[in-house]
């Protein structure tokens, strides 16, 4: 786990080494064990790394193969690379080093870019080809391991982090009205390869793109989820039997892929919890798992140690938790606001940063349970969407239950110059997008449709990017083995009717039965509460007044001051479907802005 920054010049031009060290010294907290540079002409590769996988010097980072012509730089872990391995050596190719990262480029010496529908894991990596003066890059099949791109007449550059891409200078930050449409109606996601910025781009899931040095670009997708039976179809016991095979094979293959011990972050849920079960049936003693806490509010608790504690002493781990208070929590809204490579509206990405914080000092590696909820409906909206009328289009059955607000509500929440300065706000671009993926083929029903968008694009802007940041933001490597490949395919084969059996998440009740309390089963649904940033009240609301209110927030004039004046009338007032505050939303956003963009009106249109 790392980071990674680059730049190719187009214009003949040697690669601005100035802009690479900036870049790279910004994802210092992704990889704080080494830096690596790598400077080819035309061509700069920038690393951090943190040491997960052959702890010695023989896997650094950027790493060259003489032989071959190659240099890489890669973030992420590849699961299965000790079998790719003895594949390649059979196949000639001697190795200098025991990690992943080298299998990665004789992988694609040999397989060309075929070599990615053999990676099993997460990863984001460069590949620079110096025979064929060739930029290869590529994002793995779920999207965990982020690349942001930045591309001009003369340059491309790309980085695990946006703030690293600015890091380098010259990127136009101008907003995006459409990234902000989707900022604002899907909760804090916004597909690739859109971002909040009109210039800065994402690489999407399952993408690979290649670039020469004249700036010809070929990209392609390498892996489409299916959600459709197979022929003959199981019956029930089958389709669970087929779930617990991958689900055990997909922990097997998380926890050995390091060198370093692996801890669980732990909430008390069935999902983390099962994890923490499945080491243990494996014969593992002492496994570290994290629980965090935080103060109750009226109107929710702030902790489940309950769970956590009762899960801990039943598999006797090595258990750790963290009571954090309102004061601590409200210290660090800052750090953690800026540690998002894009703002994220979910109040347990504080949870997250804090609790990464601690787990640091212990360990290196941790499991975590997300994922699971949208892989095997776990939300309490999937049955909702089940319940609406079959006559119903799928986009009208969908929209209502998860869509924080209505187009209208959302250009309502604008100043009306802003609005008049960017056309393409005053347009809907999420509904017809959420539609047409709705809509793609390869999906039996409208349910295995929704389970298929969430997997495949909804949950990677979160979060599976809140996993990604508030981890790495602390160089902590969080793994997610309910997104493993095979489990998730074998998991889009259920009838949507078997995973929303029992509330949801039926097939790992069942699985759970056999190894976890039934207390922890049969729980209302588990997670990492902050009530604190969802009931907005004393140091946190006087928090967002000051965001909102600044001089900077004024000066953009992205927001309708009436609007925000209602809201912060009303602190707990004004709540999205899925009960995100909206006031929370408005704030997390301009915060971020004002990290990461000077204090000027925008008004340029795009």
């Amino acid at each position: 786990m790392c980071g990674i920054c680059g730049e190719l010049r187009f214009d003949k031009q040697t690669a601005d080494g100035e802009a690479l060290a900036r870049m790279t010294d910004a994802l210092r907290p992704r990889g704080p064990d080494a830096e690596g540079r790598y400077l080819d002409g035309t061509l700069a590769f920038g690393h951090r790394r943190l040491a997960v996988i052959d702890l010695s010097d023989a896997a650094r980072q950027p790493m060259r193969d003489e032989e071959l012509g190659l240099t890489l730089v890669f973030n992420g872990v590849i699961y299965n690379y000790r079998e790719l391995r003895r594949e390649l050596a059979a196949r000639g190719y001697r190795f200098f080093s025991e990690g992943d990262t080298e299998v990665i480029l004789k992988a694609y010496h040999a397989w060309g870019r075929d070599c990615l529908v053999r990676l099993e894991g997460m990863f984001a990596f460069a590949l620079w080809d110096a025979r064929a003066q060739s930029l290869f890059l590529a994002r793995d099949r779920f999207g965990i391991k982020p690349l942001y791109l930045v591309r001009d007449a003369r340059r491309l550059r790309f980085a695990s982090s946006l703030p690293a891409l600015l890091a380098g200078g010259g990127v136009d930050t101008e907003l995006d009205a459409i990234g902000l449409q989707f900022q604002f109606t899907l909760h804090g996601s916004v597909p690739a390869p859109h971002t909040l910025f009109c210039h800065v781009k994402k690489l999407p899931p399952a993408t690979w793109q290649a670039v020469a040095v004249d700036g010809a670009t070929d990209e392609g997708r390498y892996w489409r989820l299916s959600a459709r039976r197979p022929a003959p179809e199981p019956d029930e016991a089958g389709y669970l039997e087929a779930v617990r095979e991958r689900l055990a094979a997909a922990v097997d293959s998380h926890l050995l892929a390091a060198d370093v011990p692996v801890g669980v972050l732990l909430s008390g849920g069935l999902d983390s919890s099962l994890l923490v079960a499945l080491l243990a049936a494996r014969g593992r003693t002492d496994i570290p798992t994290f629980s965090i806490g935080f103060a109750d509010q009226p109107e929710e608790a702030g902790n489940e140690f309950h769970y956590s504690d009762r899960v801990a002493r039943h598999f006797g781990t090595a258990h750790r938790r963290y009571a954090i208070s309102d004061r601590e929590m409200l210290s660090a809204l800052p750090a953690a606001i800026a540690a998002m490579s894009e703002p994220m509206f979910s109040q347990d990405n504080v949870a997250f940063w804090l609790l990464s914080r601690e787990v640091k000092k212990e360990v290196k590696v941790v499991l975590s349970g997300q994922g699971a909820d949208e892989v095997f409906g776990g939300y309490y909206w999937y049955p909702q969407m089940a319940a609406e009328p079959e006559s119903l289009p799928p986009l009208a059955r969908f929209a209502p239950r998860y869509f924080d607000r209505s187009h209208a509500g959302f250009l309502e929440m604008l100043d009306r110059e802003w609005v008049a300065a960017h056309a393409d706000a005053v347009c809907d671009h999420v509904s017809p997008f959420i539609d047409a993926r709705l809509r793609e083929s390869g999906a039996d029903g409208f349910m295995d449709q929704v389970f298929r968008l969430d997997v495949t694009t909804l949950m990677i802007d979160d979060p599976v990017k809140r996993i990604d940041n508030m981890s790495m933001a602390h160089g902590l490597e969080a793994r997610v083995p309910f997104l493993d490949r095979a489990l998730v395919e074998t998991a889009m084969t259920l009838p949507p009717a078997l995973r929303l059996k029992e509330g949801g998440k039926f097939p790992l009740k069942q699985i759970a039965r056999a190894l976890l309390p039934r207390e922890i089963i049969d729980r209302p649904k588990g997670y990492f509460p902050t009530p604190a940033l969802k009931y907005l009240r004393g140091g946190f609301l006087d928090f967002i007044r000051d965001t909102l209110e600044a001089s900077a927030c004024r000066a953009r004039g992205l927001y309708d001051r009436a609007g925000v004046n209602k809201l912060l009338a009303e602190p707990l007032g004004h709540f999205t479907p899925l009960q995100g505050n909206k006031l929370w939303h408005l704030a997390a956003l301009e915060y971020w802005l004002q990290t990461r963009v000077a204090a000027k009106p925008s008004t340029a249109s795009h």
